[in-house]
């Protein structure tokens, strides 16, 4: 069985989240570095890495690393790699993405001209060919140079993971499913627990949190890149990683998720990803302003990705939203509020300061994960603990 470096990108601020997952599959891992966690695994490893993890963007075969500040060092540092240990001659590859950070070659468009020019070189010479047809299965590869050290990866997702399969409608400024997967985990919340995204959109936290509650993996109904190909992970190995997941899901747990939305056709918007997530039965969605978010019961979980503010004139638009928000909050006894946002009077509003707070990128954007503890639940007595029968 081939073994190999196995890097999975994340968001930036996730990486303690990544490696817990990738610990809790099994495996080793062997570096952490910003925005990326990598671990020693099989092909066996490659396929259960796509299909489980929660909070990764994509998952890739490490092919070469080796420090270049020309052109020249690039070119001879990629055709000196054995990409026919990869790719077959009828191979489709590509450099999908490359990225220079902090290194003297920083041009995505050059470097990954420069790479794509020395591969083909190596695999002429190899298959004593002049052409490729390149009619066979695809092979993308990412490229990334930081601190003058290349690392390429052969990209055995194709799209990104965070792309699950049951979001066909999306709110405006949606959050992906990965991050808002980690956000959950970041949290003390499980399944026992309520939870309630107040600005729900079009219901990714609450279908994530779902998922979870139920240990659906992420990626089980979805294809991945590498599933096609049949000369490095054999196709087995996709088969029983889709079945194990099969095998570990639990529809019969008995759990509180409720996400509420200002605009009714979003909600519906919600609903009709939640049925495509197989989960609608878990959530309660409903059109609800935040001013009348309410609860009765104690101990509860708010994790939400409420709008920033972002663009001219919604400073005060912001103020008021965020007020109700903060009222609304002091009306629930003995919650936790867990929020995402670039906004930064958070704090002030809520009128105390953060137990937690982590500094994330959505995207390009700067944010906080500000976590508002709540005192926690007591916990529960087995029947005949007290003495009693």
């Amino acid at each position: 069985m081939n073994r190999f470096e196995l890097i999975v990108p994340c968001h930036f601020g996730m990486e303690a989240v990544l490696k817990r997952e990738i610990y809790d599959l099994g495996y080793d891992v062997t570096e952490v570095t910003d925005g990326r966690v990598t671990f020693a695994g099989d092909e066996e490893a490659a396929a259960r890495a796509n299909v489980f993890l929660r909070t990764a963007e994509r998952v890739l075969i490490k092919a070469a690393s080796f420090k270049a500040t020309t052109f020249d060092e690039l070119f001879e540092g990629v055709k000196a790699v054995n990409w026919e240990d990869y790719i077959p001659e009828d191979g489709r590859f590509w450099v999908a993405k490359a990225a220079g950070i902090k290194s003297k070659l920083f041009s995505p468009s050059d470097i990954q001209s420069i790479v794509k020019k020395a591969m083909v070189e190596r695999l002429k010479q190899t298959y004593n060919v002049n052409w490729f047809s390149e009619e066979g299965s695809p092979y993308p590869l990412r490229v990334s140079i930081m601190k003058d050290v290349v690392t390429i990866g052969l990209d055995t997702s194709g799209e990104s993971l965070h792309k699950r399969g049951y979001r066909k409608l999306v709110s405006k400024a949606p959050l992906s499913e990965n991050l808002a997967a980690a956000m959950i985990m970041l949290t003390p919340w499980n399944k026992d627990r309520i939870l309630v995204d107040p600005f729900c959109g079009c219901g990714t936290i609450p279908i994530e949190a779902a998922m979870i509650a139920c240990n659906i993996a992420p990626g089980a109904k979805r294809n991945f890149t590498a599933q096609a190909w049949s000369n490095i992970i054999d196709r087995r190995y996709w088969t029983d990683a889709v079945e194990e997941a099969r095998d570990m899901d639990d529809m019969t747990v008995e759990t509180s998720i409720q996400g509420y939305d200002i605009d009714g056709d979003i909600i519906k918007a919600a609903r009709d990803n939640a049925a495509m997530a197989g989960v609608l039965d878990k959530i309660h969605f409903q059109k609800r302003p935040v001013r009348e978010l309410s609860h009765p019961k104690k101990y509860g979980f708010i994790i939400t990705n409420p709008p920033y503010g972002e663009r001219i004139g919604e400073k005060e638009e912001m103020e008021e939203l965020y007020g109700e928000f903060a009222a609304a909050c002091r009306g629930l006894d003995g919650w936790s509020e867990c929020v995402i946002t670039a906004y930064d009077r958070l704090e002030n509003i809520m009128g105390r300061k953060a137990d937690k707070n982590r500094k994330i990128y959505n995207g390009m954007m700067k944010t906080y994960f500000y976590q508002f503890m709540g005192p926690k639940p007591p916990k529960k007595t087995r029947p005949g603990a007290d003495g009693s029968a």
